[in-house]
């Protein structure tokens, strides 16, 4: 029994913890807002289909633009460069013509004289050869002449024959003609004999 009246108890503690709604929307003891919350601000109405293809026709306008630019500024550095290489491979010799246009004045000076001595001829065959070798030294024109006894450089020399010598076999004997370098590259070999083994 005692049980009983404990539970009506706690019931009616409930009930009166409970608020009361009434049927105009407000609950007794507290004021409740039936009404929705306040939307946040309003967003800014989204762009149409229309205007998001206006924008991405635009940009791809700007690429496009930007694409041509760029390539045309291309084939101008591809056609200047071109026009440098035409220019080096045709005036590539303009500083070795330089130096020889004395040589050849030289000589011609040599060819003027009437009746030239053999002095006057030789000294002025010297004077010419002097003014040669410093041309071909000026524009890195060298002389590959190797002496007796080298060992035989087949990057440089060219043996024409072997022959029987008092020496170390693949060594040169004699040097028919000399060979050049022009920059380190080969120009043309120097023409040897080699001795043979023994």
């Amino acid at each position: 029994m005692q049980e009983q009246e404990n539970q009506q108890a706690e019931k009616v503690e409930i009930k009166e913890a409970a608020p009361e709604v009434q049927p105009d929307g407000v609950v007794q003891g507290e004021t409740v807002q039936t009404s929705a919350p306040e939307a946040p601000q309003a967003a800014p109405a989204q762009d149409t289909a229309e205007q998001v293809i206006a924008k991405l026709e635009a940009k791809v306008q700007e690429l496009q633009d930007s694409f041509m630019r760029a390539k045309a500024e291309g084939e101008n550095i591809r056609r200047r460069a071109q026009e440098d290489i035409s220019k080096a491979h045709k005036f590539a010799i303009e500083g070795f013509a330089e130096a020889m246009v004395p040589v050849k004045d030289s000589l011609e000076m040599a060819l003027k004289i009437d009746t030239p001595s053999i002095e006057a001829l030789k000294e002025g065959v010297e004077m010419t050869l002097k003014q040669l070798s410093a041309a071909f030294e000026k524009n890195r024109l060298n002389e590959v002449s190797p002496v007796q006894g080298d060992k035989l450089d087949p990057m440089k020399h060219q043996a024409i024959s072997m022959v029987p010598a008092e020496q170390e076999a693949n060594t040169v004997v004699t040097v028919l003609q000399k060979g050049y370098t022009i920059a380190d590259r080969l120009l043309r070999p120097a023409l040897v004999t080699v001795a043979q083994g023994k």
